[in-house]
């Protein structure tokens, strides 16, 4: 574990659960006591590791019984992922998060190796090197959408 902060190591350790069950719930203050930092650290690894776009959903629920609750989804078998997936992307998406989508879509057996590649290298900054960073990220958000609009009602 040299190496390794330790969001990395609560990122880590949260996976290694939820590769033996499709969910998980757990208590902030629990595993950071388990980890000996602050709640806060939780939260900063569930909020940026553990989102639609990497293929998860989570809720909780706050107060004394409060919880979190992470769910690893298939992106594909559920409409309603897929949905709130679209309405994350909106109308610009950088590259760091549409990667972040793709690469969920190849996990998931969605897409080959192939077509993940090749949809990368449609959003590539390279490739929309547009002079306006915001005109990127529309056109961007435009292609995701239409992806998984095909996705979404292709059989």
């Amino acid at each position: 574990m040299q190496g390794q902060n330790i969001s990395d190591i609560i990122e880590e350790y949260l996976k290694r659960i939820l590769a033996d069950t499709h969910q998980i719930e757990i208590k902030r203050s629990e595993i950071a006591q388990l980890f000996n930092c602050v709640p806060s650290q939780i939260n900063y690894v569930i909020n940026t590791r553990f989102t639609i776009q990497n293929g998860y959903v989570v809720r909780s629920k706050r107060g004394g019984g409060g919880y979190i609750r992470i769910a690893k989804v298939n992106l594909i078998s559920d409409a309603d992922v897929l949905d709130d997936l679209m309405t994350v992307i909106g109308n610009n998406i950088s590259s760091t998060q549409a990667f972040q989508i793709i690469q969920s879509l190849f996990e998931d057996n969605v897409l080959t190796q192939k077509e993940a590649n090749l949809i990368l290298a449609a959003i590539d900054q390279q490739t929309l090197a547009f002079e306006d960073k915001r005109v990127e990220n529309a056109v961007r958000a435009r292609i995701l959408i239409s992806i998984l609009n095909r996705l979404k009602y292709d059989d």
